[in-house]
């Protein structure tokens, strides 16, 4: 039967981006894999098992976690809105 595997995946460049592609195209039951970058998201298609497709790009040593299980992205605190500076002179 076919399962969806969705995974957030720690990729800070495309050496990344290969080294999860090269694990997953190894992978038996993998039909389709989608990797989106910038999200940090991996989806894989096939005939496969959720702890498996964890397990396999886990060994790629990036940060893997279900997708469902992974923490919210933390917004960046706002910028204040105007900054007052104050010349110190040493003496």
């Amino acid at each position: 039967m076919a399962e969806t595997v969705v995974l957030k995946v720690g990729m800070s460049c495309q050496g990344c981006v290969g080294a999860v592609k090269r694990v997953l195209g190894k992978m038996e039951g993998v039909e389709t894999f989608d990797i989106d970058f910038d999200q940090q998201k991996v989806t894989v298609k096939g005939n496969v098992q959720r702890e498996a497709v964890l397990q396999t790009v886990s060994k790629t040593g990036k940060k893997t976690a279900f997708w469902e299980d992974a923490p919210a992205p933390v917004p960046a605190p706002a910028e204040p809105e105007s900054k007052t500076t104050e010349a110190v002179s040493v003496a």
